[in-house]
């Protein structure tokens, strides 16, 4: 099944073989976290829930959820055994495990580790089996006390079996990944994905819910929580400022290893993104 399953996939590299083993190790994960009712209580957002539920063209590493009500003692634990079931019926071998906190934080992390390799690779029409690659390992992350103004919907996968998760939706996580345009504090590093996926929702016209924007930056604290509006204005000014200081080779450098295209990249740049802002629409 494993098999099939990555014949789906264009493969012509490792590269391209680790990206397709990790997006089906995603999806096994979620059909565990199904059956273990975790969807009562979180959804699903970010990069992956865009790659396997939008076609997003990029792929991405981790699973991110949000809690639907505010709880600091939720703990992923209680479903990890529902993760590891899905995989030991489809005879691959996972380990999972809480990942243990130095500071204080209201995000909960897991890891989903393999401990046997699988998978084919397909070369120039010669199958030959992946023994050389590093063992995957997936981060499972969940918000425990998130922004609640967000929506969410059913949406259906149909593997390993079919059901449906709970996923924000679109203008939900528009809004999310405009928050982690303007207010990501990687110092040096540039998030390269996060540019990446901005352009996608502009190209796709997803309109920026600006309500919901503001709710999330007050919760992350980059607002005061006496601000009651904000204004087209004032959001252009802070994503203009975001484009003017932003390094587009570091930018383009983050995102090459998770996209096939590069040519889509040679357009980057100061002017590019700033016209392409003014295509953005806004709910206010």
């Amino acid at each position: 099944m494993i098999d099939e399953w990555l014949a789906r996939y264009r493969i012509n590299s490792h590269t391209d073989l680790i990206q397709a083993k990790r997006e089906i190790m995603q999806e096994i994960a979620l059909a565990g976290l199904a059956r273990g009712k975790f969807f009562e209580k979180a959804t699903f957002y970010g990069g992956s829930a865009l790659r396997i539920f939008h076609g997003l063209e990029r792929y991405s590493e981790d699973l991110d959820f949000s809690l639907n009500y505010i709880d600091e003692g939720f703990t992923l634990e209680k479903y990890l055994p529902y993760i590891k079931e899905e995989f030991v019926l489809l005879g691959l071998d996972v380990e999972l495990s809480i990942k243990e906190k130095h500071v204080d934080s209201s995000v909960e992390s897991a890891f989903l580790k393999e401990n046997t390799f699988w998978g084919t690779l397909y070369l120039s029409g010669d199958a030959i089996r992946a023994t050389n690659l590093a063992r995957l390992k997936i981060k499972i992350e969940i918000d425990r006390t998130p922004p609640l103004l967000f929506e969410r919907e059913q949406l259906l996968l149909t593997r390993p079996y079919t059901f449906y998760v709970a996923c924000m939706t679109l203008e939900s996580l528009f809004a999310g990944k405009i928050h982690a345009v303007l207010f990501r504090d990687w110092k040096s590093r540039v998030k390269g994905r996060d540019w990446y996926d901005l352009e996608w929702y502009i190209k796709k016209g997803v309109p920026l819910n600006l309500p919901m924007l503001l709710d999330r930056a007050i919760n992350s604290g980059h607002l005061p929580r006496k601000q009651r509006a904000l204004s087209m204005e004032d959001f252009k000014k802070m994503l203009f400022d975001k484009i003017d200081h932003l390094n587009f080779e570091r930018a383009k450098n983050d995102i090459m290893p998770f996209i096939s295209n590069l040519h889509n990249l040679e357009i980057w740049s100061s002017q590019y993104f700033t016209d392409l802002a003014s295509h953005l629409k806004y709910i206010v």
